[in-house]
């Protein structure tokens, strides 16, 4: 699984900001492919609903796409706002110390009337985590802090924030969630699911995998209660941006180009590549047969799919 690295994605953001100072060819280029992947989860998201119509889905990062063409002056893009149920965001208030990224706060901001927000930073000293708290509740948002340690969403928290013992069964009534995907330092699956369905998370973000055998349905309907019987939601977490060469879809003789649609090698990430995410290879690893990733999925019983990577619009053509 990979290990997180707090620095590395954020250095994006302001930088899509100055996007129009920078090479016209690649603005055009990264706003032709931000269009693609705003197709992308919403093919993803029709998919899914054709088997689940209360199906979840949550892109991580990539605020910016909520707008048509990711322009702000262009509007609110309608059609993806109702897609999706919220928005994943890393690093919003603090990365490492407080940090406050305003051009992504302030998409948030606007899209919070309409999606739930969701965001997990990564906090160096704990004695920071209330002030981080306190700044994602004043702003309605939920949050899951990333201390020392756990950066990588290796660990279980103590407790969850805002502990909620009440029944959730929709994204909306959700006070917290717990984000969990690289679950090496358990022993057992049955540790695993033992330990986490002990908490009063109201939203699970885990792996579809434990170790390299599938979770199933009778796995998720145990995680799928509380401890006092109450309902909460569980999602998995997939990556649609980049390709993993831990995944069971990789083929021992892929490589940077080979297919060709393994675009460009993930800076920070050595076993993952960009890919060009709108090629019909890739878009049936992930979605639209039985073999899918996505498929699997549903086949598990999963509420939703937290989508990563969906940023490659602009990876794929910018540092």
């Amino acid at each position: 699984m990979k290990y997180y690295n707090p620095f590395m994605k954020r250095l994006i953001y302001p930088l899509i900001a100055l996007i129009f100072i920078t090479s016209c060819s690649k603005e055009k280029k990264s706003e032709k492919a931000a269009v693609k992947m705003q197709q992308f989860i919403k093919d993803i998201a029709a998919y899914a609903r054709s088997y689940n119509p209360n199906f979840i889905i949550i892109p991580q990062n990539g605020e910016e796409l909520i707008y048509n063409e990711t322009d702000k002056s262009a509007g609110i893009y309608e059609d993806y706002v109702n897609t999706i149920n919220g928005i994943g965001s890393e690093d919003i208030f603090y990365l490492g110390t407080q940090s406050i990224d305003p051009w992504r706060l302030d998409i948030l901001r606007e899209a919070k009337s309409k999606l739930k927000i969701m965001v997990s930073d990564y906090i160096a000293l704990a004695a920071d985590v209330p002030t981080f708290v306190q700044k994602a509740n004043e702003e309605g948002f939920i949050c899951f802090p990333r201390t020392s340690g756990n950066q990588g969403y290796t660990n279980l928290p103590d407790s969850a924030i805002n502990d909620n013992t009440l029944p959730v069964s929709f994204l909306s009534q959700a006070q917290n969630y717990l984000y969990l995907i690289n679950p090496e330092s358990y022993a057992s699956k049955e540790q695993f699911l033992t330990e986490t369905d002990a908490t009063n998370y109201d939203v699970m973000i885990i792996d579809l995998f434990f170790a390299d055998s599938i979770l199933n349905t009778t796995d998720l309907n145990r995680l799928k209660t509380k401890p006092n019987g109450n309902r909460r939601l569980v999602l998995s977490y997939i990556n649609i941006g980049a390709a993993e060469n831990w995944r069971y879809y990789w083929q021992d003789d892929w490589k940077l180009h080979h297919p060709c649609w393994l675009k460009k090698n993930y800076k920070g990430y050595e076993d993952e590549i960009w890919v060009k995410f709108w090629k019909k290879e890739w878009q049936d690893i992930i979605f639209g047969n039985n073999d899918s990733y996505i498929k699997k999925i549903i086949d598990a019983d999963f509420d939703g799919a937290y989508l990563d990577n969906v940023e490659a619009y602009y990876f794929l053509h910018f540092e």
